[in-house]
C-alpha cells in the first residue's frame, strides 16, 4: 500500500510518498509561499534535492504540482497516481469529538470545518489541503489524523480549567493539548527502545521545537500536557508566550489602547523568545547568540530552558514518578547544550545522570543517560508522517475487511 501523507499549512503544504509494505519514503517535500512571492517546491527522492520554481496561487495548484513530479519522467516515483491508495492528512484540532484517527467522508469534513473555531489558525488550512487532494485524487481513500486526538485520555482534573463549568458545557473551553501524533509516536519508540511495554512505563515526551509542549505519558496514555486550549498555553516558545497571569492581557490592553484580538496576536507571533530579545525567533540563533556572551540570548536560553524543567517536575509528580525523560523535535534533537543544562542544573533530584560525552550529537536516536541514572535520558527524533500513514494504512484495511 502506498500513502500520501500530507501537512497542510496556510502557505505551505508539506508531504512524503510512503511504501507502507516496508514503511519506506519514496518521496517527500514542501510546497513552500502559496499565494505569495517566490513560491515554490523543494522535491527530494534518494536524498536529492529538486527546486521547482513557480506561481503557486493555491493549495489546488501546489497539490496538482506534487502529483506531477510523483509521476514526472525527472523526478517521478510512480507510473501512475492510481498506485496511490490513500491519503493521510494531519488535522490540527479534532475538538472532543475525534478521539483517534478517521476516515474523512463528507460529514467528517464539515466538522472538521466546525472547529476551526478553536484553531482559527490551522484547520482552515488542514481543510483546504483535504478538499484538494479529494478532488485531485477521488479514488484514494482519505483519513484524518488528529494533534488532539492522544491527549484525549487525559481525565478531567488535567484538562478542565478552574473557571465556572458552564464555559465548559457551553463552549468546550478546557484543555486539548497538541504535537499529539508526535508525542504519541516518541512514548511509543522508548519504549521499543527499552525493550517493555508502553503500558509498564512513566514516560515524560518534551517536543521542543520553535512550538514546544511536554506530555505526562503513563502507561502508554496521555495524561496531562502542556498546551491547553490553543496552543498558546505551557512553555515559553519561539514567537509565542506560553503561560503568563490572564490579569496582564487586559492591563496591557489598557495601557496601550489595544484590543483583546491585538493582544493576543502579540502573544501568539511577537513574543517568546522573539519577545525576550526583541530580535530572535529561532533557537539555534539563541543559542549561537548565547554562547557567543550575548546577555539577552543568555536569559532567553535560560528562560527556555527553566519552563522545560519546571513541566518535567511537574509531570513526574503527576506520575508519582517516570522512567524516563526523552527529547524531540528541532531542538530537543539538536542541541546538546540544551538537553545538557536541564539535565544538570534540574534534573539531579530525580536521579538523572546525563553521559556528556554520548550527549554530543545531533538528530540521532540514543540513550543520553549513564548507567547508573536513575531516570532514562533520551532522544528520540520524532515521526509524525510515518505516524500519519500508519494509522491510514491500519483504517483503511480495517474499512476493506468491513466491506467483505
Amino acid at each position: 500500500m502506498k500513502v500520501l501523507v500530507i501537512n497542510s499549512g496556510s502557505s505551505s503544504i508539506k508531504y512524503q510518498l510512503l511504501n507502507m509494505d516496508n514503511e519506506n519514503v519514496l518521496a517527500k517535500g514542501l510546497v513552500e509561499r502559496i499565494g505569495i512571492d517566490g513560491s515554490r517546491i523543494v522535491h527530494k527522492v534518494n536524498g536529492e534535492k529538486n527546486i521547482i520554481e513557480d506561481n503557486i496561487p493555491d493549495h489546488e495548484k501546489g497539490l496538482k504540482m506534487v502529483l506531477d513530479l510523483l509521476v514526472s519522467s525527472d523526478h517521478g516515483v510512480l507510473e501512475s497516481l492510481e498506485e496511490i491508495d490513500a491519503v493521510g492528512h494531519r488535522v490540527v484540532h479534532g475538538g472532543e469529538r475525534f478521539a483517534s484517527s478517521v476516515r474523512i467522508n463528507k460529514e467528517v469534513l464539515d466538522t472538521i470545518e466546525l472547529m476551526s473555531f478553536l484553531a482559527p489558525l490551522h484547520n482552515p488550512a488542514n481543510v483546504m489541503g483535504i478538499k484538494a487532494s479529494m478532488e485531485l485524487l477521488p479514488n484514494a481513500e482519505q483519513v484524518g489524523v488528529f494533534d488532539t486526538s492522544f491527549h484525549q485520555t487525559m481525565p478531567q482534573t488535567s484538562y478542565l480549567y478552574a473557571i465556572p463549568y458552564e464555559y465548559y458545557e457551553k463552549y468546550k473551553v478546557r484543555r486539548y493539548g497538541f504535537h499529539g501524533t508526535s508525542h504519541r509516536y516518541v512514548a511509543k519508540r522508548t519504549a521499543e527502545v527499552l525493550g517493555k511495554k508502553p503500558e509498564d512505563l512513566k514516560i515524560i515526551t518534551c517536543h521542543i521545537g520553535n512550538g514546544a509542549s511536554v506530555a505526562a505519558v503513563k502507561n502508554g496514555k496521555s495524561i496531562d500536557t502542556s498546551m491547553g486550549f490553543t496552543p498558546l498555553e505551557g512553555l515559553a516558545m519561539g514567537t509565542r508566550s506560553g503561560d503568563l497571569d490572564p490579569a496582564i492581557i487586559e492591563f496591557i490592553c489598557k495601557e496601550e489602547n489595544i484590543t483583546p484580538k491585538e493582544m493576543l496576536n502579540i502573544l501568539n507571533k511577537k513574543s517568546g523568545m522573539l519577545g525576550v530579545t526583541k530580535k530572535y525567533s529561532d533557537m539555534r540563533d539563541i543559542e549561537d547568540n548565547a554562547i557567543e556572551g550575548e546577555k539577552v540570548s543568555r536569559m532567553a536560553f535560560d528562560i527556555y530552558e527553566y519552563r522545560i524543567a519546571k513541566y518535567i517536575g511537574a509531570y513526574a509528580a503527576a506520575m508519582n514518578g517516570v522512567d524516563a525523560i526523552v527529547f524531540t523535535a528541532g531542538v530537543g534533537e539538536n542541541s546538546p547544550i540544551m538537553r545538557e543544562e536541564i539535565a544538570e542544573r534540574y534534573l539531579g533530584y530525580l536521579g538523572v545522570k546525563i553521559d556528556k560525552e554520548v550527549n554530543d550529537f545531533k538528530g540521532k536516536e540514543k540513550i543520553i543517560s549513564t548507567d547508573d541514572s536513575k531516570v532514562k535520558l533520551m532522544v528520540v527524533p520524532t515521526n509524525e508522517e510515518l505516524m500519519i500513514a500508519r494509522d491510514t494504512k491500519e483504517i483503511v484495511e480495517n474499512n476493506l475487511n468491513e466491506l467483505k
